[in-house]
């Protein structure tokens, strides 16, 4: 069962987490600017604070605003994100994910090949399990 700190992110969560981890910090209003297409600022305040909760950001008081940073990497949300898309929709398979992505063609085989002789690279050649 996943609790709040291990949750997803939502589409507009994962769009805020991209301005956080682009500045590196923000206000509210710091992360409202950067966002395209807008939200409302009490939106943005929300959001900010149901991450927080969540785990994925921590926040400071800084004079009268709170300035909220990541608390997650965007590597690590990343991987969370795929491991729920694995689970949800490919009963935890890895394998029948890549099938998927063989059958409706989004990658050809030969790709896939490119792209396991660069993750054995990358890896130092020792390929996980």
């Amino acid at each position: 069962m996943t609790n709040a700190k291990q949750a997803g992110l939502t589409r507009l969560e994962l769009r805020i987490m991209q301005v956080i981890w682009r500045r590196g910090s923000g206000t509210v209003s710091a992360v409202q600017e950067q966002l395209d297409p807008p939200l409302a600022y009490t939106t943005v305040q929300t959001m900010l604070n149901i991450l927080e909760r969540k785990g994925k950001l921590r926040r400071e008081l800084q004079g009268r605003a709170y300035v909220y940073k990541a608390a997650v990497t965007e590597a690590k949300a990343l991987g969370q994100g795929v491991r729920d898309l694995v689970d949800r929709m490919f009963g935890g398979s890895s394998e029948e994910l890549v099938m998927s992505l063989l059958k409706s063609r989004q990658i050809d085989a030969k790709r896939l090949a490119q792209l396991t002789k660069r993750f054995a690279e990358e890896s130092g050649g020792h390929e996980e399990p």
